[in-house]
């Protein structure tokens, strides 16, 4: 979903992932270029993985139709990720009424919900097509699924959450992101499924680039 268009596709985002692994650390398997499979970051951006980990980036929007049609192959991919790669969500702003829901991400981060949680979200908004834009909604959905008012309320209102829900917003426009799913590698390097051809493809891609990162390129 684009940035400034948010009727425009992400093609192939829905396709079923094979291991892929493997075939990304054999030499040669897959031929990317920057500029055209992906993008070069004019100055690297701050990562949080720890010392010996190279971060991956998910950057989505949970009312994004094809976030949500991306979600289960990328649940998928991330349960098969390597040891020494450090995968995080950040969830997109475009607008300012696109923070309810960057702070429900936060809110159910904070209470180690979001295992739980991150496909229902999905389901309740594009499958049940219930209303989670603005923080009422959200609170009584929230509160339905069985999580404590008072505690989501806390967490969901936090300093610490609005402080991430900015930060999320910071590091989005450091990564120049055009549009949803996309995904941000080592600080260093951006793709999409617009770039790529398909969010599957854009996965392969960021395996080419961990290769690269690893090799010291």
């Amino acid at each position: 979903m684009k940035r400034r268009d948010f009727s425009r596709a992400a093609a192939g985002a829905s396709l079923a992932l094979p291991s892929l692994w493997s075939a990304a650390a054999v030499p040669g398997a897959l031929a990317i270029a920057p500029g055209s499979d992906f993008q070069v970051l004019d100055n690297k951006v701050a990562v949080d993985a720890p010392p010996g980990k190279i971060e991956v980036v998910e950057f989505f929007w949970y009312s994004c139709p094809h976030c949500n049609a991306f979600e289960p192959a990328l649940e998928d991919w991330v349960r098969k990720l390597p040891k020494d790669i450090g995968f995080r969500r950040v969830p997109v702003a475009f607008r300012d009424d696109f923070v309810p829901q960057q702070r429900l991400y936060y809110a159910l981060e904070a209470m180690g919900l979001v295992d739980k949680m991150q496909a229902k979200v999905f389901a309740a908004i594009h499958v049940e097509h219930q209303d989670l834009a603005k923080g009422e909604g959200i609170v009584n959905w929230v509160v339905k699924q069985g999580v404590d008012r008072a505690k989501f309320l806390e967490n969901f209102n936090s300093f610490s959450v609005a402080t991430k829900a900015n930060k999320a917003t910071q590091l989005e426009n450091a990564y120049k992101v055009e549009g949803v799913p996309a995904l941000g590698v080592d600080g260093r390097f951006y793709t999409d499924g617009s770039m790529a051809k398909s969010m599957e493809r854009a996965l392969q891609v960021v395996e080419a680039l961990v290769v690269q990162v690893r090799s010291g390129k």
